[in-house]
């Protein structure tokens, strides 16, 4: 008799078992005695990580058009912002490497902390390309008055102040280590004079809004 465990394919569509061998008949037969006897294959743990991922994902683009809609609502012009931060590339003193194998482990810079364009993300052949995702993922800007009578500043015809905000979105509001030195980077270099971090809060559908600093 054929080891069934050696045999056992899972059919996705139908949520059976069939099994091959030598004898196709012999073998479908052994598969619906083991069907009726309630004989399934353990879930595929790959495949769940891979749905709770998709839905994940879906979840935080909800999450940031809500954010965004929220925002709007508020008087705030909001849009992507398509630039990142680039930390700068280590090179080994030794080897000359950026991945040390001598063991020296004696790095320096080979370039300055910039801000580059956000880069595109590549999701298959023939699949256009998604477009990249800056950090933070928004800039919101909004007029805050004039400016007081006896100043000579005048920009582009117009005596209007605008402030503006970078926002980054975050369900639990939790940044990782690299993204609080960018967000760090960007205040320090006034390309952001506020950088707003929106997390889900307390209650159902409520967003909060909280200062790096």
């Amino acid at each position: 008799m054929v080891r069934p465990e050696l045999f056992v394919l899972r059919n996705s569509r139908f949520d059976s078992c069939l099994l091959l061998g030598k004898s196709r008949f012999h073998h479908l037969s052994l598969a619906l005695s083991l069907l009726a006897v309630g004989f399934r294959l353990p879930p595929n743990k790959m495949k769940n990580k891979q749905t709770q991922g998709k839905k994940n994902r879906a979840a935080g683009t909800r999450f940031e058009l809500k954010v965004r809609k929220d925002l709007e609502s508020k008087g705030w012009t909001v849009s992507k912002w398509m630039n990142n931060v680039e930390f700068p590339k280590l090179k080994c003193l030794g080897c000359k490497s950026e991945n040390c194998s001598c063991g020296c482990e004696e790095y320096t810079e080979l370039e300055d902390i910039k801000m580059i364009p956000a880069k595109h993300k590549f999701r298959g052949p023939g699949i256009p390309m998604a477009i990249g995702t800056g950090f933070p993922d928004f800039i919101a800007f909004k007029s805050d008055g004039y400016i007081t009578e006896g100043e000579e500043l005048e920009v582009m015809g117009t005596k209007d102040t605008y402030e503006i905000i970078g926002v980054e979105v975050k369900s639990n509001g939790y940044l990782t280590k690299e993204e609080k030195e960018k967000c760090k980077w960007l205040l320090d270099n006034h390309i952001f004079a506020t950088i707003l971090i929106a997390s889900k809060g307390k209650k159902r559908g409520e967003i909060v809004y909280k200062e790096f600093k």
